[in-house]
């Protein structure tokens, strides 16, 4: 059923499979053994194989909102009315017990070409539908999917009847999380703004189109164009959805940069990092992916430098990002850094030597007995500064070596 039948038509490996009765009561499959999972609509675990199966139903507008629905399951509906109702013809397919496929909205003719196109013109009545039509064209761009025009331009019609007002935060997100696991989590981007409804989800990420940076260092000039492309390069280089979100924002604070001083963008790595805050407030994001995001924001620019700062500021930039009791996540943020430095229009194929050296100090300031050095000091008051000291000590004696010349 739906994206089990799709992917083995595009000779994917399906995830789960899903499965629609026909002709049945709920009281039928809990007689069977069934185990009702469902609280807005018959939905039914198998007994042996936990695989889903719903009662076939049809749906009815009541509200605005994805929530606004009234739902109408019984034996009377058919398998092609259930499919009705589905999102995009690729997704309204089934393979009967038998293995026929049943196709009434040319699931299968658009596979083949290639189209995301909206089943019918209820698509309108649901606005989660924007959102998984992203996530959609960000999972298939390799296969080379489009949004069909018609169907993008049913999305302009949703966002400007204020349907995309009506999205909660937690569809928001689980769409939003989900996307940056696809192998083009930009293409998310670019198909909400192509709609209108990147300004409605995500203003903080509109806001970055047409605000200019310094060509020297973005030859790109829009911070908009630049953070599609540091998404695109975080997806080459790191398969962590949280790595990608990182990216994704670590920009924010451009978009509230005065314009009399544009193109510089002085302080947006701070302003950047209330930004993010707010962000994972409203939207729930969870805390790493939140914490993760801030400290990218706040160090991506002294990442950069890293080759020419003193040991000093080396040992105030692991403090600060907490490398040195969470060495995984920093390298998160190192590839998130790496990202944003090679995301720009030129520099894709340019080398981060800041990544090996930080590393190489990390390894170094760790090796630091800071137990040791506490037990040695009898004033209290001087352990952080000597620990410091010895780990700056550290940094210093192989920088000379790791810095290339």
């Amino acid at each position: 059923m739906g994206g089990a039948v799709r992917d083995e038509l595009l000779g994917r490996t399906a995830e789960e499979r899903d499965w629609v009765v026909v002709g049945s009561r709920p009281d039928d499959l809990l007689d069977a053994g069934y185990r009702p999972v469902g609280r807005d609509f018959p939905v039914f675990l198998h007994p042996e194989t936990g695989e889903e199966y719903a009662l076939a139903r049809t749906e009815r507008k009541t509200a605005p909102g994805y929530r606004g629905f009234e739902v109408h399951a019984s034996p009377e509906v058919s398998l092609e009315e259930d499919l009705l109702r589905r999102d995009l013809t690729i997704n309204a397919m089934a393979r009967a017990g038998d293995g026929r496929l049943i196709d009434p909205h040319g699931g299968q003719r658009d596979l083949e070409a290639r189209v995301l196109r909206h089943v019918s013109p209820a698509f309108v009545e649901d606005p989660v539908r924007i959102l998984r039509t992203a996530r959609f064209a960000a999972e298939f761009r390799d296969a080379g999917f489009q949004v069909a025009e018609e169907t993008l331009d049913l999305m302009r019609q949703m966002v400007a009847a204020g349907e995309a007002d009506a999205l909660v935060p937690e569809r928001v997100w689980q769409e939003t999380r989900r996307a940056m696991g696809t192998p083009h989590p930009e293409a998310f981007i670019e198909v909400l703004r192509d709609c209108g409804a990147l300004a409605v989800v995500f203003p903080e990420i509109e806001a970055l189109f047409g605000v200019p940076q310094p060509p020297r260092w973005h030859p790109e000039i829009d911070t908009g164009v630049h953070t599609l492309m540091a998404l695109a390069l975080a997806a080459g280089l790191s398969d962590q959805p949280r790595v990608r979100f990182a990216v994704l924002v670590h920009d924010l604070g451009k978009g509230t940069t005065p314009a009399e001083v544009l193109p510089g963008h002085a302080g947006h790595e701070e302003r950047g990092v209330t930004i993010i805050r707010d962000l994972a407030a409203r939207l729930r994001i969870p805390n790493d992916w939140r914490d993760l995001a801030m400290v990218v924001s706040r160090y991506h620019c002294l990442s950069h430098r890293a080759l020419e700062l003193r040991p000093g500021t080396i040992v105030k930039l692991l403090e600060g990002t907490d490398a040195l009791r969470r060495p995984e996540r920093f390298d998160e943020f190192l590839l998130a850094c790496e990202a944003d430095l090679r995301g720009r229009k030129g520099f894709a194929d340019r080398a981060y030597p800041q990544a090996a050296y930080l590393r190489t100090a990390l390894a170094a300031a760790r090796q630091v007995d800071a137990a040791a050095l506490a037990k040695s000091r009898e004033d209290p008051a001087t352990i952080g500064e000597t620990i410091r000291a010895a780990r700056c000590e550290a940094v210093a004696s192989v920088s000379r070596r790791q810095k290339p010349e």
